[in-house]
Order: structure tokens, then sequence, then C-alpha cells
């Protein structure tokens, strides 16, 4: 039968038109011996030319006319179709190909797909990896068995897992402990710095508070003095003057500076860190000089001609209410601004619609050298320094009325408002400048939520 079978599909084999890769229809044949369903070879036939390229096996053939109907073969054809549909009737029940009608043999490894002798011939599978079925369904048993084992093996192990959550609970109940004692540890730690914080502080102040001692007794003794020679004798008096007043004019230029109850520059550690986990992604309203991602602002010329004016406030787009947001302002390229929030309702406080928003801001003023720092409303805070704060954060906690302004690269608080009174939205607030005359100032740009500076390279991130 098998012998039969290969005899059969031999001549069918011979009876398939090479362009059309099915049985004759009305075949012809060219002098190079190769043959073609009429239809076929007429689609590439061109009455002009006087050379013809077989499509087969490009032979250049002399074709004056079209060739005549192959009578033979057509009978031929006839014949190996009753056999096809005999043997198809003989394998009834197997896998055919829908193309050809023929029992499929072969599996196409990149493809995947069931072909039949006549599939696998073809250019689409011609450089193909192709296989016998048995051998197909041999391998791939072999592959599904190993996922089998792999798949009972995380099995077993995840009901292992699942008995000692449900039950014993051994890895779960030796977790708690550890998370506890993590927490525990940092909270030690933070103890320690905050009562070396405080330590540090109650030195400063009473550093501060013996300075002044000694500044108060020795004006004592000039005030004494100075009172004394009143009755001197103009001799003596004029002997005494240059030194009297060279020690008073010195002990006047040692006089104390002011005294804050807020303490400003103390590091606090991961404070930062906290604060992050309420980022919020802030963009600017329309302004003058705004840059494209509606982050960044400059001053406006016309402020460069009266710094004294109030200035020019820009807010951001967004508003809150509620919960807790932080943001932060890169400085670095402006040595003046004020910024904060603005909100139009507070408990207690007669407020009506022409007088503007409340204001809470944080100010910093540069003289000379230095950066002095300023509150509005005004409060206790007379800070200052040598060196500008490059990057500013702005923590606000609503339902507390608490808003906080931090050196992000010292992590530390400048100053904090708190209790504030809030009833209605309040909107974040920002001021470049005033200018410096004759200074081109950068602009003034909100932090993106993704970007985080770096103190040690004193860049962001």
């Amino acid at each position: 039968m098998a012998a039969y079978m290969e005899i059969v599909e031999g001549l069918q084999k011979e009876l398939i038109c090479g362009i059309c890769r099915m049985y004759f229809s009305q075949p012809v044949t060219i002098d190079c011996g190769h043959s073609f369903c009429r239809a076929c070879l007429s689609r590439s036939w061109r009455v002009e030319a006087m050379v013809f390229s077989c499509p087969e096996c490009r032979q250049l053939c002399q074709i004056r006319q079209f060739p005549e109907l192959n009578v033979s073969l057509e009978k031929l054809t006839d014949i190996g179709s009753q056999l096809s549909s005999y043997l198809l009737q003989r394998t009834k029940g197997q896998p055919q190909c829908p193309i050809h009608q023929k029992v499929v043999k072969l599996f196409c490894e990149e493809d995947q797909a069931l072909l039949c002798v006549l599939c696998s011939q073809t250019p689409e599978h011609g450089t193909h990896m192709l296989c016998p079925l048995e051998e197909a369904a041999h391998n791939y048993r072999g592959k599904l068995q190993k996922i089998l084992s792999d798949l009972e093996k995380d099995f077993e192990q995840a009901e292992k897992l699942h008995s000692q959550v449900n039950g014993k609970g051994l890895p779960v109940l030796e977790g708690y402990p550890r998370i506890i004692a993590q927490y525990h540890d940092l909270h030690l730690f933070l103890v320690k710095e905050e009562f070396q914080c405080l330590k540090r502080w109650k030195e400063e102040q009473r550093a501060i508070k013996d300075r002044l001692s000694q500044h108060i007794q020795i004006l004592k003794e000039i005030m004494a003095k100075l009172q004394q020679s009143r009755h001197k004798t103009i001799i003596e008096l004029l002997q005494d003057f240059r030194e009297l007043f060279v020690r008073s004019k010195f002990v006047l230029s040692q006089k104390p500076k002011h005294i804050i109850s807020f303490p400003v520059g103390y590091p606090i550690t991961g404070m930062i860190d906290i604060f992050n986990k309420f980022r919020v992604d802030l963009t600017i309203c329309d302004y003058q000089m705004l840059s494209e991602d509606l982050k960044s602002m400059r001053a406006r010329k016309a402020w460069q001609a009266d710094p004294n004016s109030d200035g020019h406030f820009v807010i951001a787009e967004q508003s809150f209410s509620s919960g807790r947001q932080y943001w932060e302002v890169d400085v670095t390229q402006i040595p003046q601004w004020k910024l904060g929030i603005s909100t139009t309702g507070l408990q207690g406080r007669e407020h009506n619609q022409d007088s503007g928003p409340f204001l809470f801001l944080l100010c910093c003023m540069k003289k000379e050298n230095n950066y002095y720092f300023r509150t509005y409303p005004e409060s206790e805070l007379n800070y200052e320094m040598k060196d500008p704060v490059p990057r500013v954060g702005v923590y606000l906690e609503y339902d507390d009325g608490t808003l906080l302004f931090c050196d992000v690269v010292k992590c530390s608080v400048i100053f904090g408002f708190y209790s504030i009174p809030f009833t209605e939205p309040v909107t974040p607030t920002f001021i470049p400048g005033p200018p410096l005359p004759g200074i081109e100032a950068g602009p003034m740009t909100i932090c993106p939520v993704n970007s985080h500076f770096c103190a040690g390279c004193n860049s962001s991130l």
C-alpha cells in the first residue's frame, strides 16, 4: 500500500502546473518540454516577443505562435485526478491540506503549520525547518512534559508556602519583629539626632545669652565713663577723649544680632524623602515670560524700571483645599525671589474682594554679598547667609494649616507658618524678583516631580 501511494504521488507530481501548483487545466507544452496550464502560460505570453523564457527552467525558446493543447497530457491529468480522489477516500479521517487536498505529512517549525508534500515545496516554506509529523509530535510531547514537571515543582512549593502562611505561619511571624526592629532602630537614631540638635540649639542660645550679658556689662561700663566725663575738667576731657571715643565706637560695632526663636539651618535626616511622598506636579498660568513647559518664569522688564513696585505675581494652575502637598523651586539663577501660597479666605479676618488675596511668603533679598530671608506676613525670622539657597522646598498641610519652607540641599527647615485657619483653596504663588539694577537674572523654575537635588554635585537628577 505504501509503495502504491508513492507511485500515485509521483504521478501527481508530474501532473501539477509549475505556475499555479494545481492539476493541469488545458495543458500546453513548450519547446523545453515543460508543461503549464493554458491560462497560466498565457499570462506570461507576449505575442510580439520572438524569444520566450520558460517560467520553470528559464530556458529560452523560439516560439512563433502559442502552443496547441496537449490532449494526451490532458487525459493523463484526468486519470491522476481520479486516482487522487480514490486516495483521498482511502485516507479519509486523516488531516488534509486545505489547498491541495492531500494528507499532511510534515510540520513547519518556524510557522508552526501542518504541511503536505506540495506545500513544503513552495517558496514560502522552502527554507524552513521541516520534520515528519511523528517526530515533531514526539519532540513537543517532551517539551510539554518538561514544562509539566516544572509546574508540578512550582505547585508543590506554592502549597508549602501557603500552608506556612495559613497554618504555622513561621516566616510571616518572624518578619514582624524584624520590621519592628528596623523602625525601632530608626526611631532611636532620630531620637539621638533630635537630642544632639536640641543640645546644639541650647548651647548656641546659651552662648548668645553669655555674649549679650558681656555686651550689656561693657555697655554699662562705657555709659558710666561717658557720664563721668561730664564732670571732668577740660584738660582731663581732651586727654581721655580719644580712648573713650574709640572704645565706644568699637562697642557699637559689636552690636549683637537679632535673636530668633525659630532654629534655622538644622538638618533633619529623611525630611525631604518624606516630603517627596507628597510631591505634586505644578504648572503656572499664562505669563509674559514663560517656558514652553509652563514651569519657568522671569521678572518682567517693566519691574526693572520700577523695582519698588509690588512685583509680578505668578500663580499655579493647581489649587489645594485638603491633604498634603510638596513642591520644589529652583532659584539658582535668580538672586532675589519670593514664593509661597495665596488664599482668599481666612477665618477670623476681614477680607474684601478689592484688597487682593492673603499671602504667606518666604522672601530672599540680596545686599552686597549676603542673602537675607524675611517672611510675609512679618515674623521673627531674620536670617542671613553668605551663600544662596539653590533649591527651596514648600510643604503644605492644608488641614493643620501648616506651611514649611525648606533648604533642600541642607535638608533643613528655613521657616514655618503654623495653624493657619484656611477656609478656601490655596494656590502656590511665585514672585521672580525684585530684580537687581544692572543684573540680568535667570528664571525661577518649578522642579519636575521626578527630579531630585544631588547635594554632592550641586545638580538635579
